[in-house]
């Protein structure tokens, strides 16, 4: 991948991203929940800054289940007995997506008390 041309990383990168899409469940739903969370944002219209906060942490949730993703095929493909340090490792990577999704729900319960509370 050193020194391609930036359209033929540009592939690599799309490429990885398909691979955890068709192998990855965690990765499909994830991605549906930005969806979701896109499809409100479309229908409610709020304030640019909901805007970036949700899109910044749907974005951050996906990648942190990308590098999730790739740690644990690295690790299977290195160490393919169980090991605890491995298993702490993947541990440790699904702890990180686990505490993003949290604070996106959190993010998203703000966003629609907001919304929702001052209209009323």
């Amino acid at each position: 991948m050193k020194n391609q041309p930036f359209y033929r990383r540009l592939g690599f990168a799309w490429h990885g991203i398909v691979s955890a899409w068709r192998t990855e469940m965690s990765m499909r739903q994830q991605s549906v929940a930005a969806v979701g969370v896109v499809i409100t944002l479309l229908w409610l219209r709020p304030a640019p800054v909901w805007w970036a906060l949700l899109l910044l942490n749907c974005g951050l949730v996906l990648a942190a289940e990308l590098f999730n993703s790739a740690l644990e095929h690295a690790l299977d493909h290195l160490h393919p007995a169980p090991h605890p340090a491995i298993g702490l490792a993947k541990d440790c990577a699904a702890g990180a997506v686990l505490l993003l999704s949290v604070t996106g729900i959190a993010l998203f319960a703000c966003f629609l008390c907001e919304t929702f509370l001052t209209q009323y």
